[in-house]
């Protein structure tokens, strides 16, 4: 059986000197940032008896639906790594990308403690408008172009990894340059609403974390755009329109933007929206996501990446 060994082209151990500066500065700063969710949250703070039953059900089904969606990041990891080693990439986004994974299994793992304290973890999410698939990724209605042909159907993150035809620049800019910044901003915003002690030491948490993956994203674009050709940019807008519009727009993350609205999961969120431990209303939300899009937008367009306009039915053209 042959191994990586028997490559001559493939030294071992692999380079690992500093390629791109910024993102291994966010490799070495992330570690110096390490938290334990059984030590670093005040689990202790929390008072039950402080919610309603109703509260305490709707967060069961809140910080279970954050663990799940963390669950997706965890496994989308694995074959990203693959890419960066099959492409050659700079040693940077290995390292950083295996210290995120870390980061995301604390979320999760967070997540799936508070539900629990809550009352009970689920460890499996009602059925509904924009139910996640495998790869922990809405299933979007097929999209439609604007004569009303349907247009290819969305790539899950795993399957982008591995598609040839499809440059990395573009995986990392849907994944991470819109996905990670619209949750950074959403969050960032959110610790300041949050009432429950132990919520907020989440999320705090959380956007700490945060911040360094939407940097790693936008840095190795950065990194990468004297090398991009006319096709690379093009793919990566693509790719962060896909994600704004079908994923983003499309209710993965709140139930209020996702299309033919399930009213049961947007009475949950308000629920626990207005009980202070988290979730999200259109009122509050939204115009956060019409920032945070917009912002994407500017941020992608100092890179040469033009992106499209958006429409919602709620939000309106962003």
């Amino acid at each position: 059986m042959r191994s990586i060994l028997d490559n001559p082209d493939r030294p071992f151990p692999g380079p690992l000197s500093p390629t791109v500066p910024a993102i291994r500065t966010l490799y070495r700063r992330a570690k110096r940032q390490v938290w334990d969710p059984a030590l670093d949250v005040p689990w202790s703070e929390f008072d039950a008896s402080r919610y309603t039953e109703e509260q305490l059900y709707a967060g069961r089904v809140y910080y279970s639906g954050r663990g799940w969606s963390e669950y997706g990041a965890i496994s989308e990891s694995p074959v990203l790594q693959l890419r960066y080693d099959l492409d050659g990439l700079e040693p940077d986004l290995s390292l950083f990308w295996a210290v995120r994974t870390e980061e995301e299994a604390r979320h999760a793992e967070v997540s799936a403690r508070f539900a629990e304290l809550l009352g009970g973890y689920f460890p499996e999410m009602p059925s509904r408008p924009g139910e996640s698939d495998a790869s922990g990724e809405a299933l979007a209605p097929a999209p439609q172009t604007e004569d009303g042909a349907t247009r290819k159907p969305y790539l899950g993150t795993r399957a982008r990894a591995l598609e040839p035809d499809l440059p990395v620049e573009a995986t990392i800019a849907g994944l991470v340059c819109v996905a990670e910044t619209v949750v950074y901003d959403v969050f960032r915003e959110m610790v300041r609403v949050l009432r429950d002690p132990v919520a907020k030491a989440i999320f705090s948490l959380i956007v700490r974390d945060e911040v360094r993956h939407c940097l790693f994203g936008w840095e190795y674009l950065r990194h990468r755009r004297p090398q991009m050709t006319a096709a690379t940019r093009e793919a990566c807008a693509g790719a962060m329109n896909t994600m704004i519009q079908d994923i983003e727009l499309g209710g993965y993350r709140s139930a209020w933007l996702a299309p033919g609205r399930d009213p049961e999961m947007e009475r949950v969120d308000r629920v626990v929206f207005e009980a202070g431990l988290g979730g999200a209303v259109p009122e509050w939300e939204g115009p956060i996501l019409v920032k945070a899009i917009r912002s994407v937008r500017r941020r992608a367009g100092e890179l040469g990446i033009e992106l499209a306009v958006f429409h919602h039915p709620v939000l309106g053209e962003i």
